[in-house]
């Protein structure tokens, strides 16, 4: 049985919140709500013996409730070492399912079903096949390497999973000179520059960082000429030509706080700027972003909402999971 939290009152919230820059969104009625929101998940979450996980993209006040916050590989990690009967996963759909295949005999709830992921749709498991078996008549010894924003069904038609923290690591380690990197073709292009095996791309990206161009951050970086770009490898290749880091969202926390640096550019979605806004309020953290409209689907009343009701539940089809965690788990022992 979990420890009760101590629930903070409205100001609190409110002057956590400040640093966001966004008094608009939390008045001292809105905290009042979240405060609220907060007890009774609080509240639920020992009742329903649950524990909620939540990206670094979430909303920051999912992060109150959120027992652990972190990136794809953080949270993969994480869901192999949870022992709670329910995992509310803060995210979007593949992340959910993620943690299903990883833990089946527990419950997985997304608290908003309609958050999903371009990325993850830009390719299924029977396209998958197809291109798989044209390309090894080519090189016998492909792999696939799909990045963890995708299906459970193509984690079940890879060899093995990555994330954006461990993707130049894993296509390395593999016992093989010929990849296929779905589906991401901005980040597959960025390990290709860290390796010399040949890395075979997917045409898809984010349409979140696809969006972010060069001008925006040389704009920023002619006005601000000390400040360290700090930009995820999802992005294009002329952006990442601009960055002083190119890091995974945990890759970005760690910098900012070991960086003797006190000015940040912080070029991914913008929920990763909120959450160092309110981690590492001694520094600087400037926006060059765009909102996922996925993401930022889940709120913390419909978090509320899906431990009451403990909606919605993610099912997977055994083969289909099985053959996914295999991927997750060769991932796992890859990036230890």
């Amino acid at each position: 049985m979990q420890e009760p939290q101590v629930t903070p009152d409205a100001a609190d919230l409110q002057r956590l919140f400040a640093p966001l820059g966004a008094p608009a969104s939390y008045t001292p009625a809105a905290c009042e709500r979240i405060v609220d929101d907060i007890a009774a998940i609080e509240r639920l979450k020992r009742e329903r013996d649950a524990v909620i996980l939540a990206h670094n993209y979430q909303r920051p006040e999912i992060f109150q409730v959120a027992d652990f916050v972190g990136d794809s590989l953080e949270l993969a990690q994480k869901a192999t070492t949870v022992d709670s009967r329910v995992i509310v996963f803060c995210g979007v759909h593949f992340m959910a399912e993620t943690a299903k295949i990883l833990n089946p005999a527990r419950t997985v709830l997304l608290p908003d079903l309609r958050a999903g992921c371009s990325l993850a749709d830009s390719i299924d498991a029977d396209s998958l096949e197809e291109r798989k078996a044209d390309l090894r008549k080519l090189y016998p010894d492909l792999q696939v390497v799909c990045y963890v924003n995708t299906s459970a069904a193509v984690k079940a038609a890879s060899d093995v999973c990555c994330t954006s923290a461990n993707a130049a690591r894993i296509v390395e380690r593999l016992p093989t000179d010929n990849v296929l990197f779905v589906p991401d073709q901005n980040l597959a292009r960025w390990v290709q520059e860290s390796t010399k095996k040949n890395v075979i791309a997917w045409d898809g990206n984010c349409y979140v960082h696809h969006q972010i161009t060069p001008e925006q951050i040389q704009k920023v970086r002619d006005h601000l000429p000390r400040v360290k770009i700090l930009a995820h490898p999802e992005c294009r290749k002329d952006v990442l030509d601009l960055a002083d880091a190119v890091l995974s969202t945990s890759g970005m926390v760690r910098y900012a706080r070991e960086s003797e640096a006190s000015e940040f550019l912080v070029v991914t979605e913008c929920g990763m700027s909120d959450r160092l806004l309110l981690e590492v309020p001694d520094k600087r953290f400037y926006k060059s972003c765009k909102l996922c409209a996925y993401m930022k689907m889940i709120t913390l009343g419909d978090t509320r909402l899906s431990l009451e009701e403990m909606r919605y539940p993610i099912e997977l089809d055994e083969d289909v999971r099985a053959g996914a965690e295999r991927s997750l788990r060769r991932m796992l022992e890859l990036s230890a």
